[in-house]
Formats: C-alpha cells, sequence, structure tokens
C-alpha cells in the first residue's frame, strides 16, 4: 500500500461533546442515587483528559473512589454514550463522508485507531454507515498496554503498511505517528490543544484540508522514485 491513513475517533470524525455531557451527567446523577457522589458533574475536568484510555478517566474523575465504584461508573457511562448515539443525539463533523469517499477514491485506505471501547467504536460505525469506508476499526480494548503508539504498530503490521499518517486531535494521536514514523495531522476541533497541536506535521481547522495534504504526500512518493 503506497499511503494510507489512520483516524482517531473521538474529538476528530465524531462530535463526542455533543454526547459526553449528556452521558457523564447521568452518570455522576447515578453515582449520587447511590450515595456515591456529592458535587457537581466534573465536565471541565474530563475535558481536560480527553483522549486518555477510560481507566485513567475514572482514575481522574473518582481518584478516592474503589475500583469497583470506577468500573461501574465507566459501564453506566459508556451505555448512556451506545444510547445517545442510537438517539441521534451525536454527530459526526463535517465532510467526514466527503473526504472518506475522496481517499477511497484515491485507493487510499482508511483505518480507525481509538481509545475508545469495541462496542461504542461499532456503535458509531453502524449508525453513521462508516463501513463504506473504512477498512477496519481498532480499540485500545485490544493492546494490553493501553498505548495508542502500540494499537497503531498493531495496524502497521496487520497490514504492511509503511508510509501514511494519523490524523488526531490530541497528543497521544500525534505521538502514535512520530513513534511509528507517520505523519501526524492535528485536528483542531472541540478538545484540542494548541501545545499539543505544535507538535504535529500538518494542522487542519476542516477535515477537507486532508486532501491536499494527502496529495502532497503522494507527490512526495513521486520525487523519491524520480530522483
Amino acid at each position: 500500500m503506497n499511503l494510507s491513513m489512520i483516524f482517531d475517533m473521538d474529538g476528530t470524525l465524531f462530535q463526542t461533546d455533543k454526547i459526553l455531557e449528556l452521558s457523564l451527567d447521568a452518570t455522576f446523577q447515578e453515582l449520587r442515587r447511590n450515595g456515591l457522589w456529592e458535587e457537581g458533574t466534573p465536565i471541565e475536568l474530563y475535558r481536560q483528559i480527553m483522549g486518555v484510555p477510560l481507566s485513567v478517566v475514572w482514575e481522574t474523575l473518582l481518584p478516592n473512589h474503589s475500583n469497583d465504584t470506577r468500573t461501574m461508573a465507566n459501564d453506566f457511562f459508556h451505555d448512556q454514550l451506545i444510547q445517545n448515539i442510537l438517539s441521534g443525539n451525536g454527530e459526526l463533523y463535517p465532510h467526514v463522508m466527503e473526504l472518506f469517499t475522496s481517499l477511497k477514491n484515491e485507493n487510499i485506505p482508511i483505518f480507525i485507531a481509538s481509545n475508545g471501547l469495541t462496542h461504542y467504536l461499532e456503535t458509531i460505525v453502524k449508525h453513521y454507515q462508516l463501513q463504506k469506508w473504512v477498512t477496519e476499526v481498532f480499540s485500545i480494548q485490544e493492546i494490553q498496554s493501553k498505548e495508542k503508539s502500540d494499537l497503531v504498530r498493531m495496524i502497521l503490521a496487520k497490514y504492511k503498511i509503511h508510509r501514511g499518517a494519523v490524523v488526531g486531535d490530541r497528543l497521544s494521536d500525534i505521538k502514535a505517528a512520530k513513534s511509528n514514523g507517520l505523519h501526524a495531522i492535528g485536528c483542531r476541533f472541540d478538545f484540542a490543544q494548541e501545545d499539543e497541536l505544535s507538535q504535529a506535521d500538518f494542522v487542519v481547522d476542516d477535515l477537507m484540508e486532508i486532501k491536499e495534504i494527502t496529495k502532497r504526500l503522494l507527490e512526495m512518493k513521486e520525487e523519491r522514485i524520480n530522483s
């Protein structure tokens, strides 16, 4: 394969922000109902750490609670996310389908590598019919280390990928690209942070800008061949 594109899901393809507060608030209301929480929902804290594995999320949001409580909260939150997706409360970022169609027409394989859980990712893919474009979806659940760099490395090995880019909004995506010899494309979307984006090779404000980037990457390959 000449060039492959690996996309993050939350905050890159899917506007998680549209269902995040609803799902998190319902989860902490459930904790209050069980006498396990008395304060407000820590939505701003979650925004700050968005992109880390869910295990880290609950260690951060519930630092003084037991692992059983964190597991209960995580499961309830996960169910709420899925219900909100199926209820139509979520939304893809603008131009996801147009970009995917363009990449497919250029014979550029598309993969998804996410810190989200498998069922959650499958729900998004099926609800928006992304399987028409996406070769395979990979969840952090598949990697024991829970490191996105290792998840991307698994994709490269499975599909024998040597050239490509990782597209994402957080530092974990950029590091996953760099540590695997890929280009890093940062998305300046809802959860992005400028100090993290500064480490990317390219930064976009709209997904359709990736069309021009892939064109440049393909031209770079041709220049090497012709030199």
